[in-house]
């Protein structure tokens, strides 16, 4: 009898433990960048473990990934990325069949469609052996649409309901959870828009140029005036013709302001402005700084918006 009863709570407790670790397996999420990181976590319940390759102080534009990085992808639930238009260090490897289904570009708003692997590179993409699993890739954004889509709230709403669709997916979602995120996020976002529209008002006769067209989205977006661009392939220098016509305009630019980012060679873009009466100010595009939780996003639109406010020449250093 002793035995017996015995035998029955070890058989409970295991049970228990079971159900236990069921309940909280955790659904994993890879995201490219840190951005996107923030629009996951506005929305995710919290059973969503999150992990993003693009580390603080690396460019999405020319990234080598390690195996650990590589290993985290073969385990995601869902993997969300921009697209090929930005993230060229995933293309070839998100093109093949092992993620289909699991990859989700966002700027299509769908799964990302089939990418030919390179035949020049071999495909050696499954190697674990290699520190270093891909290479450097040039990246332009002189032809096509702007890749820089999670700068512009309107369209990192789309991206947010995008991403709710998918977690709701996925098995065990809390859906409940995942559906009052969004609406908390929706009018979260929607009260700081109006905020930041007040607060940029007084840069209304401020030129802004900006080191390359990353910024585009985010002035488009509040109705702010963006004269020029230092450079569209923020890998390579420009030409010579490109800069004098550069400099030209800041030279007749009303309180010109350069948005830099903490990304790329400050000296290359000091020696273009050099004797020019000019106003910088450092924003991040990758949100680097921000903390990553429900409310990141909204003080990473913040932090552009204050970015931009430092042009005034009462707020410049």
């Amino acid at each position: 009898m002793i035995t017996k009863r015995f035998a029955g709570v070890i058989a409970v407790g295991v049970t228990g433990l079971l159900g236990a670790s069921s309940a909280l397996a955790a659904t994993q999420v890879v995201t490219s960048l840190k951005p996107i990181e923030l629009l996951v976590k506005a929305v995710a319940a919290d059973d969503v473990e999150v992990t993003t390759l693009v580390p603080p102080g690396s460019s999405p534009h020319n990234y080598t990934m390690k195996p650990s990085q590589r290993r985290a992808l073969e385990n995601a639930d869902a993997i969300f990325w921009v697209g090929p238009e930005m993230e060229t260090f995933l293309t070839r490897l998100l093109g093949d069949s092992e993620f289909s289904g699991r990859t989700h570009s966002l700027m299509h708003g769908e799964n990302v469609p089939e990418v030919e692997a390179d035949d020049d590179h071999g495909h050696d993409d499954h190697g674990h052996g290699h520190e270093e699993e891909t290479g450097h890739h040039d990246h332009d954004h002189g032809d096509g649409e702007d890749p820089h889509i999670w700068l512009d709230p309107a369209l990192a709403l789309e991206m947010a309901r995008d991403i709710h669709k998918v977690l709701s997916q996925q098995e065990g979602a809390d859906t409940d959870a995942l559906d009052a995120n969004l609406k908390r996020f929706e009018q979260k976002l929607a009260a700081a828009e109006s905020d930041i529209t007040t607060q940029l008002e007084p840069l209304a006769g401020i030129d802004l140029f900006t080191y390359h067209d990353a910024f585009t989205r985010f002035v488009e977006h509040y109705g702010l005036k963006l004269e020029g661009v230092l450079t569209l392939n923020p890998e390579l220098s420009p030409g010579a013709r490109h800069i004098a016509e550069v400099q030209e305009k800041l030279r007749k630019a009303n309180q010109p302001c350069l948005l830099t980012e903490p990304q790329f060679n400050r000296q290359w873009w000091r020696s273009i402005t050099e004797e020019l009466d000019i106003t910088f100010s450092t924003w991040d595009p990758l949100a680097t700084d921000v903390n990553s939780d429900r409310d990141g996003y909204i003080a990473f639109q913040q932090s552009l918006a204050d970015a931009a406010l430092r042009c005034l020449p009462e707020n410049s250093q």
